[in-house]
């Protein structure tokens, strides 16, 4: 499995061969604007996969690792529905 590269291509497009932001690139109030749907969408990804570990457990997959995992699932719940409220505001 390789790792990704550490130059994101995206921001490389976006930025001049001085590093500079290429004209036209939007500041920091429309990045922000920008990132709110990235946001959004991690926060459902991470919700799915919570999902998916519940079922898992309750389906009786790692039965010695149960109470941990269950406990894992709760507070990535919680620590979700605190990103939401955040979003929200």
């Amino acid at each position: 499995m390789s790792m990704p590269s550490p130059a994101d291509p995206d921001s490389a497009a976006a930025a001049g061969a001085s590093g500079e932001p290429a004209p036209g690139a939007s500041g920091p109030a429309d990045a922000a604007a920008a990132a709110e749907p990235d946001t959004a969408a991690l926060i459902e990804q991470l919700n799915q996969d919570r999902l998916w570990l519940l079922r898992q457990i309750d389906s009786g997959r790692w039965s010695e690792w149960r109470l941990d995992l269950a406990a894992l699932e709760r507070e990535l719940g919680q620590l979700l529905d605190q990103a939401r409220e955040r979003g929200v505001s």
